[in-house]
């Protein structure tokens, strides 16, 4: 329909479910593309690179990217993008953050391949063969896109207007930030579209959180029968909450499991693992150095806990030695 404001959908690498959530409108999905002309969403419709290519610069209101840039096509795709678009809107926890695929900051790029195509028990390829990005065949180049050394946030490659945090953002985080972009009265370039408050002002158990932890261990979940009225931390497990922003409507904590910390940091954090590694160690009842070594020894993956999502958006970023 001419007239109506044109948004793009791209999907980068994560795990799809972004895409999905925008399914997740249900029949506000009827009034969404009432208010916008999607052009291009390669997962739902059949759009072409082509057909970005050949749209005029700044002709898109906005795209909405998901994923981190792990590959050379997810960064081409980004750029092209951004040309084109008015806004880019990082969509999702992977765009924002890193996400899930940041995690792979932490192994080298030779080490990453060679699990997945030598060493995965599942896997049987006896003469190690491994994708190409350049390959001859009769006389033709065959081509695909090839790894970086390090996984990016969106904002690392191409310049970001606004945020929406979440893995994944809500149906209603997503209808109520179109909306508020399309009324004209837009918040400030570079805003995380939700509330800019911890989880834990939002928390149905924050009543229950003692002002003093005295935390002697650390629990699993499937190893603790959860008490569905008390406060998580209090029980002795790694709830997110103190670092993450709101906004979710403690979806994680209702259903009686931790915030692992999807929607972020708030905008006075710089970095949201180290926020909650202070928040912790300034509860643990431990006063000898032994003894807090052996507290902190029962969170069995301190860096895939306290960085799930950040880490490629974090001050550490990546191993020193993958920083390329």
């Amino acid at each position: 329909m001419p007239g109506k404001p044109t948004v793009a959908f791209y999907w980068c690498a994560s795990c799809g479910g972004c895409e999905e959530s925008v399914v997740d409108l249900a029949e506000g999905l009827l009034d969404f593309v009432g208010m916008v002309d999607i052009r291009f969403w390669p997962v739902a419709m059949d759009f072409k690179r082509s057909d970005v290519e050949a749209m005029p610069e700044g002709s898109l209101l906005a795209s909405l990217i998901n994923g981190a840039i792990r590959t050379s096509e997810q960064e081409e795709m980004a750029r092209l993008l951004r040309r084109k678009s008015q806004l880019v809107i990082a969509y999702g926890a992977c765009a924002q953050l890193g996400g899930i695929p940041g995690l792979g900051n932490q192994f080298g790029h030779d080490q990453i391949l060679r699990l997945a195509y030598e060493d995965c028990p599942s896997v049987q390829n006896p003469d190690k063969t491994r994708p190409q990005s350049h390959v001859q065949d009769n006389g033709r180049t065959v081509t695909l896109p090839h790894l970086h050394q390090v996984v990016r946030t969106l904002a690392q490659v191409v310049p970001v207007d606004y945020s929406l945090p979440g893995c994944p953002p809500t149906p209603e985080m997503l209808q109520q930030a179109i909306t508020r972009l399309l009324s004209g009265e837009r918040p400030a370039k570079g805003s995380v579209l939700a509330p800019d408050i911890a989880l834990c002002e939002q928390c149905p158990r924050k009543d229950s959180k003692p002002a003093d932890l005295r935390l002697e261990e650390f629990k699993r979940p499937h190893l603790t029968r959860l008490d569905p009225q008390k406060c998580l931390l209090a029980q002795g497990l790694v709830c997110m909450g103190p670092a993450t922003r709101g906004g979710c409507e403690a979806a994680c904590v209702r259903g009686n499991m931790p915030c692992s910390g999807c929607f972020g940091p708030t905008s006075r954090v710089k970095d949201q693992g180290a926020k909650m590694l202070s928040s912790l160690c300034s509860n643990i009842a431990a006063s000898t150095e032994p003894d807090i070594e052996r507290t902190l020894a029962t969170i069995p993956d301190p860096l895939g806990t306290f960085y799930r999502y950040s880490l490629a958006g974090s001050l550490l970023r990546a191993r020193a030695d993958r920083q390329r």
